[in-house]
């Protein structure tokens, strides 16, 4: 049960970055467009979880947190240059620095709250 709960905050925080990130740039909401944003940094969110094996210690920061933050980050991009999606200089450390902050915090306060 603790491998589908992290699942579901590691997809809420891929989901919120896309959401926010096309609100702010005023793109709309449009499920066609939050799909097409989304799909490439879920697709590397997938392979994360499958790289480290994060159903073993999903809430571990260093293994597990850190893995699945930089393959998402690094497959999504990789992901958007073949889909001919723009990857700026920018964008990639707003992904970096907003999917960190999400993907480590919410394992930073449930390793707090476990111990």
């Amino acid at each position: 049960m603790r491998s589908v709960v992290a699942a579901v905050f590691d997809l809420c925080c891929v989901m919120a970055f896309v959401v926010i990130g096309r609100a702010g740039h005023s793109e709309g909401e449009t499920v066609t467009g939050i799909a097409q944003t989304a799909w490439p940094f879920l697709t590397g969110l997938l392979i994360g979880w499958a790289v480290t094996r994060a159903w073993r210690r999903p809430a571990a920061l260093a293994g597990t947190g850190v893995g699945v933050w930089l393959v998402t980050v690094a497959a999504g991009m990789i992901l958007r240059v073949i889909a001919g999606q723009g990857t700026a200089v920018t964008f990639i450390l707003i992904s970096l620095l907003f999917l960190g902050l999400f993907m480590l915090g919410w394992r930073a306060v449930a390793r707090r709250r476990m111990a």
